[in-house]
């Protein structure tokens, strides 16, 4: 079983970004995400922090529809 790690948030917004995620705003120590799909658009959040928190980054990855293994090959 693969952990999820603690990364800075500009290593996630990159992986994200090559899976087809937009930066829509950045509001202070947050960036908004969005990505369209056949059948809806999914939003996240993520926060600017060096690094994000395992728990948070698990979150976004529930969020973003996308599981771990998939998300560390984008790294």
């Amino acid at each position: 079983m693969t952990v999820v790690p603690s990364l800075p948030y500009l290593r996630i917004i990159h992986a994200l970004q090559r899976d087809g995620w937009v930066v829509v705003r950045t509001s202070g120590s947050h960036i908004r995400l969005q990505k369209h799909t056949a059948n809806k658009t999914l939003k996240i959040t993520v926060p600017a922090h060096k690094p994000v928190k395992r728990s948070t980054l698990s979150h976004i990855l529930k969020q973003a529809e996308i599981e771990l293994d998939a998300f560390l090959k984008l790294l």
